[in-house]
């Protein structure tokens, strides 16, 4: 039992899932907060992302041919094998691969940190289309693990920081991402036809879903998680938008992230302790 433990049916485990460029070392901090409030804490990988970055960065081949199904029932089979079901937390594609895996029927509930979108949504703001434009410059990046330069990356996740915590950042925790998840799924799936991978049903029952947006976030602007949380407004599910101000893409582990993780986890707890959905049970 948790030390915030209210009743039997209180969620003790929390999956943490990553995003793209990055590895599960970016929720080092998340999850030793969490592990000292009594939590079980997951963070599983995607496929192929198991080793450290510094050997992705080495050979990042091994992850370019990934797809998203295999990713999300990577995951998925994770949390089936739990004794009950958890709360689940994404960043940034995490976000993503997090409303798939509510859509499926998992976890009690759920909170999406500057998510990347699910099919459906349109907008495409300046800021975003500049952090994306290293994987989109070059059709020929759909084959390959693209990374970000030491500046890519401080405009695309740091840049509230200072080019010289940005670069330990980077140093630390930046890795390569499957180039053609960035143009199948940030470019092209709202305009072919039918639904594509990243496709949900908003208007189907799941369980309570917040996301966290900041204010300063290039890549995944407040304005892209608003219309994804909007998205669901037809449904019957608890969905909230709640944002940080002066906050970028990297709010999961810069200054003032512990703020972030704790708003997270209270609203999870809060709203866990009523969700049931068909099928999936709160214990």
């Amino acid at each position: 039992m948790t030390e915030e433990s209210d009743t039997p049916d209180t969620p003790d485990t929390i999956v943490l899932v990553h995003g793209l460029w990055m590895t599960p070392r970016s929720w080092e901090g998340w999850k030793a907060r969490f592990e000292a409030k009594g939590y079980t804490v997951l963070t599983p990988a995607y496929p192929g992302f198991e080793i450290e970055v510094e050997a992705l960065r080495e050979n990042p081949d091994i992850i370019a041919k990934l797809t998203v199904p295999e990713t999300v029932d990577h995951i998925a089979s994770q949390i089936e094998a739990l004794p009950k079901p958890p709360i689940i937390m994404g960043h940034s594609f995490g976000g993503t691969l997090t409303q798939l895996l509510l859509a499926r029927g998992l976890g009690v509930s759920a909170v999406v940190v500057d998510s990347a979108p699910t099919e459906g949504v349109r907008l495409s703001p300046l800021s975003q289309v500049k952090s994306l434009f290293p994987a989109l410059k070059n059709p020929a990046n759909r084959h390959k693990a693209v990374a970000f330069t030491q500046e890519e990356f401080h405009y695309a996740f740091t840049n509230t920081l200072s080019r010289e915590d940005s670069d330990a950042a980077w140093e630390r925790y930046a890795i390569g991402a499957p180039g053609n998840w960035v143009w199948a799924y940030g470019l092209i799936a709202n305009y072919k036809p039918g639904h594509q991978e990243t496709w949900v049903d908003y208007t189907a029952d799941r369980a309570p879903l917040l996301f966290i947006g900041g204010e300063l976030d290039h890549i995944m602007p407040p304005s892209v998680n608003k219309s994804n949380a909007k998205h669901y407004a037809a449904g019957p599910s608890v969905t909230d938008y709640h944002e940080f101000p002066g906050r970028d893409h990297w709010t999961c582990a810069a200054p003032g992230w512990e703020a972030v993780a704790d708003y997270a986890l209270d609203w999870a707890l809060t709203n866990a302790r009523t969700a049931a959905i068909a099928g999936t049970p709160a214990s």
